[in-house]
């Protein structure tokens, strides 16, 4: 599906490559920010309880619609500039919620949150410039798994920065937090700007061949790949949503459930240093399939038990499993598109992935409060079957066409 494309020499490309895993650890810090407090700062602004985690919603909604004008500018304008407009909209997202807190001011923090949804679009999008950056599509899930590294740092950096900053304004609480996040978005800035990527023209040299997105979105290799990544996707998202709120219910403590995601945080991205040669070894769908088997081993895990170590060891085996189903779809998707394709493909699939995310983080607790947590775990179990189902008829298909062939 790929034909040949101008890419930098080899040494601007470990340069661009550099920028990027900085990039994205900065950028990939923003999350863990918003997330960890959007709900406490909801409490404190919002006098219905019931919307104190809709600033939380918010973000992911916003990452999920943003998606696409953010693709749109990629293809017209080039990444680099996408890039660094992201990153200026991360400093005003900042600065604007950092405001509604010291204004006690609901709407302007949750519109903060929003605008930070755009930056974080284009930080998902990192991850397939660093493919733009390799000529041997056997390299690009490498190229995927090393940009992916930055996510490890960042869920370093952003606990970090709550921790050191929440109460660095006494009067109001948490605002220092949101400063900090615009700080952030602010150093990255010159690293987007050093970047040195092929012009959106140069990618586009097949533009007349370029097929409808109707018609991509029907081949079994889009259908396959988007299938693996939203199912990867969202239901780590939601489960990790979920899963606090069952622990806290289950009589442990805040303190044993913050310490839960963090080990789920690090077990999304430490395995990054290995999951680009594992593709290279195995193969994009065999890595993905056992991906999505460790997320379905997880909640049979936390089946079997409501013991700290059941809902720790499930987060464990849910970070894991998602790593190898998102990169290992991600990789799959390259294959989907020629070069003309490639930002309105990406921005599709981008676009249901976080979309599903977003209804998640909508759902997860009144689903956890209708179904339960062990109902949640039970219900996940189907999806994960459809999709490895599906990356098995896939695999026959292809075998059957090769010896055809």
């Amino acid at each position: 599906m790929h034909t040949e494309t101008p890419t930098p020499p080899p040494t601007q490309s470990a340069r661009n490559m550099g920028l990027l895993v900085a990039a994205q650890s900065l950028g990939g810090a923003s999350p863990p920010i918003i997330i960890s407090l959007g709900g406490l700062v909801g409490q404190q602004l919002s006098s219905n309880p019931t919307a104190s985690t809709l600033p939380v919603s918010i973000y992911q909604l916003g990452l999920a619609l943003s998606t696409l004008p953010a693709a749109w500018m990629m293809n017209r304008m080039g990444r680099r500039a996408a890039y660094v407009l992201g990153a200026l909209l991360g400093v005003i997202s900042g600065v604007v919620a950092a405001q509604g807190i010291a204004q006690s001011n609901f709407v302007m923090f949750c519109l903060g949150t929003a605008l930070a949804g755009f930056y974080a679009a284009c930080v998902q999008s990192y991850r397939f410039a660093a493919t733009d950056l390799v000529s041997d599509p056997g390299e690009q899930a490498k190229a995927i798994s090393r940009v992916m590294i930055g996510g490890l740092i960042a869920a370093i950096i952003g606990p970090q920065v709550v921790i050191w900053t929440r109460d660095l304004q006494p009067a109001t609480p948490f605002a220092g937090s949101f400063y900090s996040q615009a700080v952030l978005a602010l150093l990255a800035l010159p690293l987007l700007m050093s970047l040195r990527l092929p012009p959106p023209q140069a990618k586009t040299q097949a533009a007349g061949q370029a097929r409808p997105l109707a018609q991509i979105a029907r081949t079994p290799q889009f259908i396959v790949a988007c299938a693996a990544g939203v199912v990867s996707y969202g239901l780590m998202a939601f489960l990790m949503t979920a899963a606090p709120m069952a622990m806290v219910g289950c009589g442990h403590s805040v303190g044993e459930a913050a310490m839960g995601i963090q080990w789920h945080v690090l077990a999304m991205f430490a395995p990054s240093f290995v999951t680009g040669r594992l593709i290279a070894r195995f193969g994009k769908r065999q890595i993905t399939a056992l991906g999505l088997l460790l997320i379905g081993l997880a909640g049979a895990l936390a089946l079997m038990g409501l013991d700290i170590f059941h809902f720790w060891g499930a987060l464990i085996l849910l970070g894991v499993g998602w790593n190898f189903g998102f990169i290992g779809a991600t990789a799959m998707l390259t294959e989907c598109y020629r070069p003309a394709e490639r930002a309105k493909v990406q921005a599709l699939n981008d676009f249901l992935v976080f979309g599903t995310v977003a209804v998640a983080s909508f759902g997860s607790g009144q689903l956890l409060h209708s179904a339960g947590w062990n109902g949640i775990n039970i219900g996940m179990l189907p999806l994960v079957a459809v999709v490895l189902v599906l990356l098995g008829i896939r695999r026959f298909q292809t075998v059957k066409a090769n010896a055809a062939g």
